[in-house]
């Protein structure tokens, strides 16, 4: 009997231990669990598991990832703000949440707010991902002489601000009260029943405040913006193009994006989108063009003036004797793009030549033939009339057929030859 009665005490001991996770290994009790409960860990968590735990959780609450649970983010944060402090984790387990407040030293009073504590505990990376309002992104249209020369473009944009009557708020101070019908928690629940015992639960965003969780009267809205909280506004910018910036190229605007309470504005983004030109071609730091050139230019030289980006002209000069061949690419030093940053340097001006040649029987046969003992160097014996044409086989050379009209022609010539085709079954 005393045997049992001793097994039952033992038993009631272990389930006392197991539903009050207040009794700290070492014997110490804690007034409370609430800020270790948040956290998932025992209240005899070391400093290592309060880290451990603290970055799991902060990462999968932190408003970027999970909009809808900042208030999740906000209390794991100040949990993790007492108990990683070893004096204030000794004043809350002594007296618990209320002598935190009492004494002064809670709820993220150090830090101002739960994003602190997170940039504080990851090295500050957390500052680029708070959460902030919609970025603007606008194409603006520029010429390959605003990216050579830089320039200066307006730009009107539409953009969210808030609210300057009610200050974000939506209406009178004071006025904003808890939805009646969600309690604040933004959602409407409701039960169904699917079968015998079966009950689905369905949630749906809160018809009453449109999931705010909060709502104004309609005798306490701002007359601005219908409780909206932001207007819309119009918004003049200044884009700066600089020299050698390319197509694609963002300009960012930080901080002058969609606006919303309780958020960091968002940027306006600008994004360069470049006109073809008529001339030039842009590769990389180079500029590009085709030059036509008459065979006698090629041939004997030429002088050419050719006007660049920032109303020069340049005179593109082939002395007598120097050879332009088609598809041959010269180029001039420094006539380039300017280097974005460094505009006093530039790249190369690209030339890429095609040779014209003249029309058949441009010349008589007599000055034909002067061409050709000029162009040969000396007069050769004429070979042709010393030939023997059984020796040889004529062959004309006539004007070539594209392969894949060739092949036409010679599926043609099949269908006709073999009655190829589709055929009509007579009966």
């Amino acid at each position: 009997m005393d045997y049992l009665v001793t097994l039952g005490y033992g038993l009631w001991l272990t389930e006392l231990f197991s539903a009050h996770p207040a009794v700290v290994a070492e014997g110490t009790m804690v007034k409370e669990t609430g800020f270790y409960d948040r956290l998932g860990v025992k209240p005899n968590a070391s400093a290592e598991e309060l880290k451990k735990a603290y970055r799991k959780l902060a990462l999968k609450y932190h408003p970027d990832k999970n909009p809808a649970e900042g208030e999740k983010f906000k209390q794991i944060s100040q949990a993790y703000e007492v108990l990683s402090d070893k004096q204030k984790r000794e004043v809350y387990d002594r007296g618990g949440e209320k002598a935190i407040k009492e004494g002064g030293t809670g709820g993220c009073g150090a830090f101002g707010s739960p994003m602190d504590i997170f940039d504080m505990f990851f090295g500050g990376g957390g500052r680029m991902h708070r959460e902030r309002g919609k970025n603007i992104v606008n194409q603006l249209t520029v010429s390959l002489e605003d990216l050579y020369n830089g320039a200066t473009k307006k730009l009107i944009l539409q953009r969210n601000v808030i609210c300057d009557r009610c200050e974000g708020r939506g209406g009178r101070k004071g006025a904003l009260e808890t939805c009646p019908s969600c309690c604040g928690s933004g959602l409407q629940v409701r039960l169904h029943q699917l079968g015998l015992g079966i009950v689905q639960q369905i949630s749906t965003i809160c018809s009453s405040c449109q999931g705010q969780g909060q709502r104004i009267s309609h005798k306490d809205k701002c007359k601005a913006c219908g409780a909206r909280k932001i207007l819309r506004q119009k918004k003049i910018l200044e884009v700066h193009v600089d020299k050698g910036m390319k197509d694609g190229q963002k300009i960012v605007f930080h901080g002058e994006g969609d606006q919303e309470p309780g958020l960091e504005a968002g940027d306006i983004i600008i994004v360069l989108d470049q006109k073809a030109h008529p001339v030039y071609t842009r590769e990389g730091e180079n500029l590009v063009m085709a030059m036509e050139l008459q065979l006698v230019e090629a041939l004997c030289g030429f002088k050419k003036p050719v006007c660049t980006l920032d109303s020069r002209t340049l005179l593109l000069t082939s002395h007598p004797g120097e050879l332009i061949r088609p598809g041959d690419r010269k180029c001039v030093l420094n006539e380039g793009m300017p280097l974005y940053r460094r505009p006093f340097e530039k790249g190369r001006l690209i030339v890429l030549f095609s040779v014209v040649f003249p029309p058949e029987n441009f010349l008589p046969a007599n000055k034909l033939k002067e061409l050709e003992c000029t162009l040969r160097g000396k007069e050769e014996p004429d070979d042709s009339k010393n030939m023997d044409d059984d020796l040889y086989i004529c062959a004309n050379l006539e004007d070539c057929v594209p392969p894949r009209t060739r092949q036409r022609f010679r599926d043609l010539d099949e269908d006709l030859h073999y009655g190829g085709g589709v055929q009509c079954q007579t009966s």
